[in-house]
């Protein structure tokens, strides 16, 4: 809390949110002062946005007490909320796009009033100097679509300045944006702080948040683990835990191992963008044949964009080459033929089909017996699979609905293995199961495998060599040996 601030605008308690069996928060309990920032960080999968959603009504939490205040939310729609002093800024723009920027900033500062439809004759100033104060002056008279993206970002913020909220909430506000848009943003958002409002930031962007806030909240799992300034709390034993995973170590093959000169994997200044947010910028990495390569990155770094640009899923500029020839034009469909075959994050089973059934459909292309062998192989790999052979896959566990995933890839016997965040939300005893299997793949076959983690722990002992996403760049790439010296403490 910021010096001389006591009474907090925003105090939540207990706050908890569950969907069915799921508990996406548990027991929340923080409070915000007038004139201060808090960052809320933590995997995915933590339970921040859920958090967020619940504050501002768009989810119903399930028990606890959201006060601003003094008044309760908790409960209330969103439209409600919002008339009350709370201000959301969207991390995907909003904006009607038939008006131009100054008409979405004078439509915000409207009165919320069905007799009051009409602007009063100070609005047009109003506007402008709220388009001035975020930088959008000389683009008043320019529709949301011709915007550059950043400036999309600028006009969700006018869009909140404009309601005059006690509090704002401000979701993934660095996302998609370059080094020097993130520090102007930044600044804005710090300008809340001087007018007294309440702030609370989300961002998986942990470097930015920490340098912004005065006070960072992590979660994980759906619980707080530790509050406090941003610098102790990135010390913080247990959330070092959650980001790095515990102890580095490291068990690698030499580059020199490798005999081919060419790499079986070229990927040479790929850039990819969502709609105007950049997502990848001039991406460079090799992989050989037979290597392990670990790409580790905090969430939204883009690891998940550079594998569906290596998959054939997303367009993107550079060139990427498998075995010396360029992906392109080929369909998804043609690359996984040809050997690449990606293991997504969100595993993508058929929920109501068996286990079998899920891996006969990757060993689709093989013949009989071939597929036999190749199941038994993985039974093998997996034993708990064939235990559940005619169980749907939607009624496994997560580690076990993983476990099938990666099985599944498998049963294509590719080349390449693309496995993007297999850690995500396992328990210790599962990451161990998959952690054993990693190294008998290694061990004992010719398969290459680029993993994409967050968890640096489970990445690095898989690994021949690393590379380090943050921001969509590649930032450092070397032997994990030498990670913990060079790159671990800019990691968090």
């Amino acid at each position: 809390m910021t010096q001389g601030m006591s009474a907090p605008i925003l105090e939540v308690t207990n706050l908890t949110k569950r969907y069915g069996g799921l508990v996406a928060v548990k027991n929340l309990s923080f409070s915000i002062a007038p004139g201060e920032i808090l960052g809320l960080i933590g995997p995915n999968g933590s339970g921040k946005s859920t958090a967020m959603k619940s504050i501002m009504g768009v989810e119903r939490p399930s028990a606890g007490s959201i006060k601003l205040d003094g008044v309760e939310l908790a409960g209330l729609p969103s439209h409600q909320i919002a008339r009350k002093g709370v201000g959301l800024v969207f991390q995907h723009s909003r904006p009607l796009a038939r008006q131009t920027v100054l008409e979405n900033i004078k439509v915000a500062l409207l009165p919320d009033k069905l007799t009051h439809l009409f602007a009063d004759k100070d609005t047009d100033g109003k506007a402008r100097a709220i388009a001035a104060r975020v930088g959008l002056a000389g683009v008043l008279d320019r529709k949301p679509a011709t915007l550059a993206f950043a400036d999309l970002r600028r006009l969700e913020l006018a869009k909140a300045v404009a309601r005059h909220p006690k509090l704002v909430l401000v979701d993934e506000p660095f996302a998609g944006l370059t080094a020097s848009e993130v520090a102007d943003f930044s600044q804005l958002i710090r300008e809340f702080r001087v007018e007294g409002r309440a702030v609370l930031l989300v961002d998986h962007n942990v470097k930015s948040v920490s340098a912004l806030v005065d006070r960072v909240l992590a979660m994980y799992l759906g619980e707080w683990i530790a509050e406090g300034a941003a610098a102790d709390v990135m010390r913080d034993e247990t959330v070092r835990r959650v980001y790095l995973g515990g102890a580095l170590v490291s068990t690698a093959r030499a580059e020199s191992l490798f005999s081919d000169r060419t790499p079986v994997l070229q990927v040479e200044n790929v850039g990819v963008c969502y709609g105007k947010a950049r997502a990848l910028q001039d991406v460079s990495l090799h992989v050989h044949e037979g290597e392990f390569v670990s790409l580790v990155g905090l969430n939204g770094a883009g690891k998940t964009t550079l594998f569906n640009a290596i998959s054939g899923l997303m367009a993107y500029s550079g060139e990427i080459k498998w075995a010396g020839r360029p992906l392109r034009p080929g369909s998804p469909a043609q690359i996984a033929r040809s050997g690449i075959v990606q293991c997504p994050e969100t595993r993508e089973l058929f929920g109501e089909m068996s286990v079998r059934e899920n891996l006969d459909l990757g060993g689709n292309a093989l013949g009989g017996e071939e597929c036999a062998r190749q199941l038994n192989w993985l039974f093998d790999l997996f034993p708990i699979l064939k235990a559940r052979q005619s169980q749907m896959a939607r009624t496994l566990s997560g580690g076990e609905q993983q476990m099938l995933a990666i099985a599944r890839a498998l049963m294509m016997k590719p080349k390449l293995l693309i496995l993007d965040e297999p850690t995500l939300g396992l328990a210790p005893v599962i990451l161990e199961t998959l952690s054993r299997a990693l190294d008998r793949l290694r061990e004992t076959t010719k398969i290459t495998l680029l993993l994409g983690e967050q968890n640096v722990t489970f990445a690095l002992p898989h690994a021949d060599r690393v590379y380090v996403l943050d921001h969509a760049r590649i930032v450092w790439e070397g032997p994990p040996d030498r990670f913990e010296a060079e790159a671990a403490a800019n990691y968090l």
